[in-house]
């Protein structure tokens, strides 16, 4: 077994699956893959089971009934990984609008850097977005902005899905306490993490829309992450925040910065 882990969740991604699978198995650094896979009628469960033979304890699939959202795929991915004893815990899409050689940075700013989470950033050195419309881009953008206003994060790419956990940080996120599936995931989980104390860095990406397949994204996830996020920031105010578990103090949340 490897000490990283990169979880895919899917959803009618049959375009995709087993390329992306096979980019990340040929990296020159190994990785485990997990794909959780929500059902999808379109067969792509089929197509990654029959890639299982191909790499034996490297790919693994949970299939699960019906769209659950992509919060709850992740949260059942890192209980799995934790379970099984993985160091390093990544998320990624399937589309590839994340690169898998990107993959390698992340892992080597927590495994050799000893970052506690890595970000895959859009936005941490200018605007590196390839194939969206404008609208697109401002909003996205603008999500992020809108978020470092409200919640103090310094994190530029707060919406960014692209990410790279160790494990004692997915040990001290009380999963049962994460409110959100949909965009506004990414963001809260961003959100407990730097609550907690841990060392957080943006890496700068490329981010390149999908060439295949549907997108994902609806109203109904933008509005969430909107509210969301007043919500994460008003709980904060009525609760009180949880101890710092990180190897930084509580005073001290600023190690964010860009390799």
């Amino acid at each position: 077994m490897n000490d990283g882990l990169v979880l895919i969740p899917t959803f009618n991604e049959r375009e995709n699956a087993e390329q992306i699978v096979r980019k990340v198995m040929g990296l020159p650094r190994a990785f485990d893959v997990l794909v959780i896979d929500d059902g999808s009628p379109d067969g792509t469960a089929a197509i990654i089971r029959g890639l299982q033979a191909e790499f034996p304890g490297r790919l693994f699939l949970e299939e699960r009934p019906g769209k659950q959202g992509l919060g709850t795929a992740y949260i059942h991915g890192f209980r799995w990984a934790l379970a099984r004893g993985y160091g390093y815990v990544f998320e990624m899409d399937a589309d590839f609008s994340h690169n898998p050689k990107d993959l390698v940075r992340l892992y080597n700013a927590c495994a050799t850097e000893g970052y506690d989470v890595a970000i895959g950033s859009r936005y941490i050195q200018g605007v590196n977005v390839v194939n969206w419309p404008m609208e697109r881009v401002l909003m996205s953008y603008y999500a992020s902005w809108y978020v470092r206003f409200v919640t103090g994060m310094p994190i530029r790419d707060a919406t960014a899905g692209f990410k790279c956990y160790t494990a004692r940080v997915l040990r001290a996120i009380d999963f049962d306490r994460i409110r959100f599936v949909g965009y506004a995931f990414q963001i809260e989980m961003k959100w407990r993490a730097y609550q907690l104390g841990f060392k957080i860095k943006e890496v700068p990406i490329i981010f390149t829309d999908r060439t295949q397949g549907t997108s994902k994204m609806s109203k109904g996830i933008v509005k969430e992450a909107f509210f969301g996020v007043l919500q994460m920031k008003i709980s904060s105010w009525l609760h009180k925040a949880p101890k710092p578990v990180g190897p930084q103090l509580a005073a001290d949340k600023s190690g964010l910065e860009a390799i």
